[in-house]
């Protein structure tokens, strides 16, 4: 919407006379870009417009703790999974590497595709194209795994050659990725970029404190990830020994250094790399609550997981005693095939969503002083060519209303899965 700039004349310049200057004015005379105030207001902020504002956003109430001191993340928060109440948080929506904390996401979206009875023999195939350096938990080709052998490994040894072979058995990497992106969406994680299913440095690959909260919300609901995340150590299918013939196995451990040191800590999941810094999601049940903190890229690996300890411990003690800041959004349901729209509604749709993509997005471009002119230029264009037909029907008499033309229907809502 554009500000009701008034412009005061003694006589009013008639719908053709406003024609004949749109054509005759040279683009970009007196069509200056509008202001900055006159651009439409971003897109609403996921979560409430108080997590889009940058550093500390808590509300103490009586009796209420301080916030921990000593916190060094670049951005962090704490939740309530139940009520979905965000307590505090600061630079809840700042855009950072994920790390492996994407395997989160990763497991919402493959986990509940598959019987963790399942035997599937793994190919030279699913084991390439894995970053160099990656975590592995030994994953051997030509081999049998079950399924909660694979999860296992996602989840303690934060393997991604075990990411890889069961993206391979959902359909493919390229696959994955979409269904992860999808998945995303539908979380309301609009923050995240999905390159790689595993978390490895990618490109463009991104998210937020935020959006792994509620990924890891979503995540406890399923019975099996919650139990994996909260497994701290399990044996392995190793190789199959040519002297006997029989297959070992090796202990993993879960890398999560708070699990069963924290009280009440149920999990989630931790990450590391050289370009994302530590990573950590953790989820903690005292008294019939259950927290969620998220801390993304402290000054040191070890550091995640003390600011998350003290956040957590302040948590339980402020719970009550705040004022919300923000919410974590329910998932949005899932809709159900509809018939295409009509090209207009279509149209419509398209320009909507381009909108909502663009403005308030870092990298959303505004239009040039050219375009604004090209754009002014074509308005009062059809409002002069609007005139002259409405004279020509009231001279040649009424004319035949035109059949009317759908605009969209109503979509149908199916179920969150």
């Amino acid at each position: 919407m554009f500000s009701d700039h008034r412009i005061t004349a003694r006589r009013r310049v008639g719908p053709a006379a406003a024609l004949t200057l749109a054509l005759t004015l040279p683009l970009g005379a007196g069509l200056a870009p509008p202001a900055a105030a006159d651009v439409p207001p971003p897109v609403p902020v996921v979560g409430g417009a108080r997590l889009a504002e940058p550093g500390v956003q808590v509300a103490l109430g009586p009796g209420a703790p301080p916030l921990p001191g000593g916190l060094t993340g670049q951005s962090w928060l704490v939740a309530d999974a139940g009520s979905g109440e965000v307590l505090a948080a600061y630079n809840a929506h700042l855009r950072l590497p994920p790390a492996s904390t994407l395997k989160m996401l990763f497991a919402d979206t493959v986990l509940p595709k598959f019987d963790r009875t399942q035997v599937h023999r793994v190919t030279n195939e699913e084991l390439a194209g894995m970053g160099a350096g990656s975590s592995l938990v030994g994953i051997k080709e030509d081999l049998d795994y079950s399924v909660e052998d694979l999860w296992r490994g996602v989840f303690l040894s934060s393997g991604n050659d075990a990411v890889h072979v069961l993206a391979h058995m959902n359909g493919g990497v390229d696959e994955t990725v979409r269904q992860m992106r999808a998945e995303a969406d539908v979380l309301g994680a609009a923050d995240t970029q999905v390159v790689s299913p595993d978390g490895y440095d990618a490109d463009g690959q991104l998210t937020s404190a935020y959006d792994l909260t509620l990924f890891a919300r979503e995540g406890l609901r399923n019975p099996d990830f919650r139990s994996y995340c909260g497994t701290r150590d399990a044996q392995f299918p190793g190789t199959v020994d040519k002297a006997s013939g029989r297959r070992g196995t090796f202990g993993i451990q879960n890398t999560d250094r708070l699990l069963g040191k924290y009280p009440g800590l149920i999990g989630v999941k931790n990450g590391y790399t050289t370009n994302a810094g530590a990573t950590f999601v953790g989820a903690a049940e005292r008294g019939g609550r259950t927290l969620l903190v998220a801390v993304m890229h402290p000054e040191s690996y070890l550091k995640v997981y003390d600011d998350t300890a003290a956040l957590l411990d302040w948590g339980f003690a402020a719970a009550g005693k705040t004022t919300p800041v923000g919410a974590l959004v329910p998932p949005r349901p899932v809709a159900s095939p509809t018939p295409a729209a009509p090209p207009a509604a279509a149209h419509a749709g398209a320009s909507a969503a381009a909108v909502a993509a663009g403005v308030g997005r870092p990298g959303a471009r505004l239009l040039s002083p050219e375009s604004w002119a090209v754009i002014g230029a074509v308005t009062l264009c059809a409002a002069g060519g609007g005139w002259l037909l409405n004279r020509r029907r009231r001279t040649a008499g009424p004319a035949q209303a035109d059949p009317g033309r759908p605009v969209g229907g109503s979509t149908a809502l199916g179920r969150r899965r």
